[in-house]
């Protein structure tokens, strides 16, 4: 019975020695030299000049939301490509109703000049 949770064991055991040993090498091996710069708090590689509660500027939240928007568009366009032959042409038709209501929001942005940075 308890032969059959051996490859389970050794599983756990080879995930936890793959992740261990660099972190255990890296102490043996690196030289520990702490200074001031690199024990300071750092953020986006400068220093910090004002409070970290300051307000963004609502553009920034609008490049990150297109970001997002088109990064899920590759995330399905991959798996329908896979799979388009199967699907055949509703598939491919959903998909261009999809990449069409995507495309629609995108010029309705560039129109409003969301996209613009001053």
């Amino acid at each position: 019975m308890l032969e059959n949770y051996f490859p389970i064991l050794m599983f756990i055991l080879v995930g936890l020695g793959v992740g261990l040993a660099p972190l255990i090498l890296g102490k043996l091996v690196s030289p520990h030299k702490p200074d001031l710069e690199k024990n300071s708090p750092y953020e986006c590689g400068f220093e910090a000049f004002e409070d970290a509660r300051m307000k963004f500027d609502v553009r920034y939240y609008l490049v990150a939301i297109l970001f997002i928007l088109f990064d899920l568009e590759i995330a399905f366009l991959f798996p329908w490509a896979v799979v388009l032959q199967e699907i055949g042409l509703a598939g491919f038709l959903a998909m261009m109703l999809f990449l069409g209501v995507l495309v629609v929001g995108f010029i309705y942005e560039w129109v409003k000049g969301a996209l613009e940075w001053d």
